[in-house]
């Protein structure tokens, strides 16, 4: 992993997107990268570990160089940026490593073909970034939260869902809505199991079923209608994402 001013240089132009060809050609040469190539872009939102900028590939052969880039729409500064020409085991060995280094929060951009592409990565990764729970540590990969990402890519639309299929259930004191909240959360990572969702949250199965049509009728949608569930879901995304406590 590579860092310094002449790297940023370098970098920067090819970050912000649009370069001509004879300006990769160049950035290409300076940094020692193929024209085309299996490339990534991260983004982070907090400052680079030191062991992230170390000297030489990674074990699986991967290599990086950052920089720094302004801010995408929807961030409010620059930030760390790296490209990484990947190894073997593409953007998800690259999401670890960082994981690894205690790094993050940060987004990961899907791999492209060469570095003229890596504007258009730079802000798929911010936009992965912007999935991150408000406070995490998380690292993420733009294909891992795609319908997330739709959201945070339309924040007034994202508002007016939130409001639409949850605004009854924000009128509520906070410990009755975090109740209800919580039990659709742990209700879908069971996979739609009343049993399992109470065997996790320690309570009788009934008590998760009768909150569950609770917030049914709060909400005015069934969990048993595809096409309402989904709003449920990103509505719960969004209420995930935003800053405020559910």
């Amino acid at each position: 992993m590579r860092r310094g001013t002449r790297y940023g240089a370098l970098l920067g132009p090819l970050l912000a997107g649009g370069a001509t060809p004879a300006l990769v050609t160049r950035a290409a040469r300076g940094l020692g990268l193929p024209e085309r190539g299996r490339y990534a872009v991260v983004v982070l939102g907090t400052p680079v570990p030191d062991a992230a900028v170390a000297e030489g590939p990674d074990a699986d052969g991967s290599r990086w160089w950052w920089g720094a880039a302004e801010g995408s729409p929807g961030e409010a500064e620059s930030r760390e940026v790296a490209v990484v020409l990947l190894g073997p085991a593409g953007p998800a060995r690259a999401a670890a490593r960082l994981r690894e280094l205690g790094a993050g929060p940060g987004g990961v951009s899907p791999e492209v073909g060469s570095l003229a592409e890596v504007g258009a990565a730079r802000r798929l990764a911010g936009t992965a970034l912007l999935t991150c729970e408000p406070g995490s540590r998380e690292i993420v990969r733009l294909d891992e939260r795609l319908p997330a990402a739709l959201l945070v890519s339309r924040p007034e639309l994202s508002t007016r869902l939130l409001a639409e299929v949850f605004g009854p259930l924000l009128t509520l004191v906070p410990a009755e809505r975090s109740l209800l909240v919580e039990t659709l959360e742990t209700w879908l990572e069971c996979g739609g199991s009343v049993g399992r969702a109470a065997a996790r949250l320690g309570c009788h199965r009934n008590t998760v079923f009768n909150r569950l049509r609770r917030l049914e009728r709060l909400t005015a949608r069934s969990l048993s209608r595809p096409r309402e569930l989904v709003d449920l879901v990103l509505a719960l995304d969004v209420l995930r994402l935003s800053s405020a406590p559910p």
